[in-house]
């Protein structure tokens, strides 16, 4: 299945995709697509609907974030080596592989829409674009085995993790500074539940800022594949469902840049990645 959610901010509606490509809604069904719909009754009870029996929601729709309420967003930094060799300029202490996760945390704040605008923050001169699979937990994941980690797994989505890299960087501190501005984490368009993906580790990820592809890269070259990662943060916190977890991004991000390259208001971001969708973002300037 392909859940989304659809409607003006703060007023969105559940939906699924139907197999014609229309949009149906569930909002005569569920409440919304949040950690009950995704948990295993919850999906369960939405693949046994027809439907075509659904009410079909205006074409011109917005998609919201594809999930609501949002537990906790954590993130993988550094988990491609492309990457990681890219950006060891930046800071020589980051110029080896990482051993184990890098774990941050981003502000549930910053998720919006798939193609909402991205606002630059006051200030800023260093916004950049990460194109990430991110996962959806289904159901309650501690100390869990490798083995039996995408059990915990409801489906996945694109995230955007939007970073300004002077924030991140070179404000002390830890990186969550420069993550969690609002508009930061574009969520969507889709959660596509796991059945679906027959393959996490061979999806293709593309990113371009103004039609000029800037990532491409495949899952395949993930540093810790998923049921290290799931495992692995299982061990330092309780994943619940409806959390969301951003599994790291590939080469090609503007500080990583000779010289960097950095969005400005005007930019327009694309991101696809195979089975999970496209994203459509333009960036504007900060307006109180």
């Amino acid at each position: 299945m392909k859940l989304l959610r659809f409607g003006e901010p703060g007023h969105e509606r559940p939906g699924l995709v139907h197999s014609d490509g229309s949009i149906r809604d569930l909002s005569g069904v569920i409440r919304d697509i949040d950690g009950e719909a995704v948990s295993p009754s919850g999906l369960d009870a939405l693949r046994r609907l027809d439907p075509s029996t659904l009410p079909i929601a205006p074409a011109s729709s917005r998609l919201g974030p594809c999930l609501s309420r949002v537990g906790k967003l954590v993130c993988v930094g550094r988990n491609y080596a492309e990457h990681v060799k890219e950006t060891a300029h930046v800071r020589a202490q980051d110029a080896t592989l990482p051993t184990e996760p890098v774990l941050f945390m981003k502000a549930t704040s910053a998720i919006v829409g798939p193609n909402d605008d991205v606002v630059l923050p006051l200030g800023s001169q260093k916004t950049d674009w990460e194109i990430e699979v991110a996962v959806v937990i289904g159901t309650r994941a501690r100390y869990v085995e490798e083995g039996a980690a995408l059990d915990h797994v409801a489906g996945y989505t694109i995230i955007n993790d939007v970073s300004e890299r002077e924030f991140q960087l070179e404000r002390g501190g830890q990186w969550v500074k420069g993550k969690s501005c609002d508009t930061f984490a574009p969520l969507g368009p889709w959660l596509v539940t796991r059945d679906e993906i027959p393959d996490i580790d061979a999806l293709e990820l593309r990113l371009a800022v103004n039609g000029t592809v800037r990532q491409s890269s495949s899952t395949a070259h993930m540093i810790f594949k998923l049921p290290v990662i799931i495992s692995y943060i299982s061990r330092f916190m309780t994943l619940l469902p409806g959390d969301v977890v951003a599994t790291g991004t590939p080469s090609g991000v503007g500080l990583g840049l000779k010289p960097p390259v950095f969005l400005k208001a005007g930019d327009e971001m694309e991101l696809r990645i195979d089975g999970l969708g496209t994203q459509r973002q333009r960036v504007v300037e900060f307006r109180k």
